[in-house]
């Protein structure tokens, strides 16, 4: 249960604050935010506040804000077709009645002649009994009505197209740039309760029976040098204990202000790698709200770069397919990660979200960066692409990444199961 619960706070906060990226800058934009959805298929949970419909979905894969003109729009309207019109007090349209006109005894009915919800946000029409040419003008916010059902019209400028090259490419963008500052967020918390490592190579904890312990280090001693070559890094300590297992190492070490020679020998380490050698330390740790912020960059560069270069692998062929996790791969690991504490967790949550951030980054149809790619090319050619031809690349490309996920999922299964 605690891996459930884990779980889907973990998948919620993910895409919740992707999604929350791609929705807030659409809003400041003055996008027409349709729906804002946590997963896909059918629908768990639905509340519609303002103009926005939200969702919680069946399938944890993802998530999506749908913004007016993205998609084409459900309902169209043609010459001949009766419609019923109800008025707000300022007397313009406020509900077209697509269809059950009769649940509707107050709208006026008309035969439409004329319909522009576009750019001029007017209707003109005849009155059906007497043939009467009536022209109305319609708010920006009206709804049509079909099916009892409300859907909000789109004018133009509430529409994603209208909007500028930069503001479309902000508000894609601003999806991963969610993932990575939330990811650097998470590391600063880490950081600030953990503690981050000092500068110099001061000896944190000493564990018990250790070969450290043995040769009477102490918490606190700092490393100046080993066999006379002076170190500064933590990784150079850590290199250098580990070649060389079953092997005297001279160390010099400031206590104090004294400055003591102690000899230890690393322990044999056998493992299914390598054999390494390990003397029982830990680096010290420091508790600072402003250190952990360059601790948090530096974590989150790190990770990026390791994401980076194993999706390179990927593509040259040093990884297989049979490598990657899919949401039941990833259920699996966050059991293992969520037995081993709750900080550790943490640190499981801010790669995924690092990661999450920068496959969508990714120049691939259907994702926020073959989107964004898309809108490159439109501000270097100065027009945009055909938008049929743009939805049938992003179409092929999200079924092909469907059919990828179907393949890693079944991986997973039998990894686990079979």
């Amino acid at each position: 249960m605690n891996t459930v619960i884990a779980f889907i706070f973990m998948f919620g906060l993910l895409v919740f604050v992707h999604e929350f990226g791609h929705f807030i800058f659409a809003k400041r934009a003055g996008m027409l935010v349709r729906e804002f959805a946590i997963g896909f298929g059918p629908k768990v949970f639905s509340t519609k506040k303002n103009e926005t419909l939200y969702t919680v979905r069946l399938l944890p894969l993802g998530g999506y804000v749908r913004v007016a003109g993205e998609d084409p729009e459900i309902i169209d309207l043609k010459r001949g077709q009766h419609v019923g019109l109800e008025f707000n007090e300022a007397g313009k349209v406020n509900k077209i009645i697509v269809n059950n006109k009769s649940k509707h005894p107050n709208a006026q009915v008309v035969e439409v002649e004329r319909i522009d919800l576009d750019h001029q946000l007017v209707i003109e029409g005849y009155e059906i009994e007497t043939e009467t040419k009536l022209h109305f003008q319609v708010d920006e916010k009206a709804d049509f009505i079909m099916d009892e059902k409300e859907t909000q019209i789109a004018p133009y400028n509430r529409q994603f197209s209208s909007k500028t090259v930069g503001q479309r490419g902000i508000q894609l963008f601003a999806g991963p740039m969610m993932n990575f500052l939330l990811t650097i967020v998470i590391f600063i918390i880490l950081g600030y309760v953990q503690g981050v490592p000092v500068d110099e190579i001061e000896i944190g904890n000493v564990q018990p029976d250790s070969p450290a312990d043995e040769a009477g280090f102490v918490e606190g001693d700092t490393v100046l040098s080993i066999e006379n070559q002076s170190i500064s890094e933590w990784e150079q300590f850590q290199e250098i204990v580990q070649s060389n297992p079953e092997t005297p190492l001279e160390m010099n070490v400031l206590r104090g202000n004294e400055e003591l020679n102690l000899t230890v020998t690393p322990r044999l380490i056998e493992t299914p790698e390598q054999s390494i050698g390990q003397v029982g330390v830990q680096l010290a740790l420091e508790k600072s709200f402003w250190g952990s912020i360059p601790y948090s960059l530096e974590q989150t560069y790190d990770w990026s770069k390791l994401i980076l270069v194993n999706l390179g692998k990927l593509v040259t062929g040093q990884f297989s397919i049979d490598m990657l996790s899919g949401p039941v791969g990833i259920y699996d690991a966050t059991d293992q990660v969520v037995k081993t504490g709750f900080l550790n967790f943490l640190t499981w949550t801010a790669i995924l979200s690092v990661n999450l951030g920068i496959i969508n980054l990714l120049p691939l149809p259907a994702l926020d960066g073959g989107r964004l790619l898309f809108v490159g090319l439109e501000a270097v050619r100065g027009k945009p692409i055909d938008p049929q031809k743009e939805g049938v690349v992003h179409f092929i490309g999200f079924a092909l990444l469907m059919l990828l996920m179907i393949v890693v999922t079944w991986n997973d299964i039998q990894r686990l199961f079979l």
